[in-house]
């Protein structure tokens, strides 16, 4: 798991790239039809944290509304006073990072090895390492490469890292 680790730092690392020069009013910005802006991938991201923390058994620690404003299926708006600001959404993005890496650095491969508690999606996920695997490596690219095409449509000067 330390190779999904470093993946996942890696990826979250190049999202913070991809914002810093993002202003306030732009983290929510939905040019040409982009739905996903920085705010809400922020939120999702941290909130997907949450979720798989709790098939590894870890106690939610988001506020009460995250499900609605960033779980699957919801809906990104381009109203900056329904987001925390940049600073506080990646402290928390930064938290979430800190809690999964110490939860998955305490699993034991039993552990991992053990079915996804969670049955909705054990036909595609059947292990706790495939899940963690998925959450925290493609899903999270996924959203990072999202975040590229929005950098693009709202003409933000090409990160110069490769994201390889």
């Amino acid at each position: 798991m330390n190779m999904v680790i470093h993946s996942f730092a890696y990826c979250l690392d190049y999202l913070r790239e991809q914002v810093a020069d993002v202003g306030p009013s732009a983290m929510v910005a939905q040019p040409n039809g982009i739905q996903n802006h920085p705010a809400w991938v922020i939120g999702h991201l941290t909130y997907s944290c949450q979720a798989i923390g709790g098939e590894m058994g870890l106690v939610p620690w988001l506020p009460e509304d995250s499900a609605k404003k960033f779980g699957t299926g919801s809906e990104p708006i381009p109203d900056a006073a329904a987001y925390k600001d940049k600073s506080e959404l990646l402290l928390m993005l930064s938290d979430a990072q800190t809690r999964i890496e110490n939860a998955v650095n305490q699993l034991s491969d039993s552990q991992l090895e053990q079915p996804l508690p969670d049955q909705r999606f054990r036909s595609i996920l059947p292990t706790v390492r495939h899940a963690l695997t998925q959450v925290l490596v493609a899903h999270t690219a996924y959203h990072i490469g999202q975040m590229n095409f929005w950098r693009q449509a709202m003409k933000l000067a090409k990160i110069e890292r490769p994201f390889i």
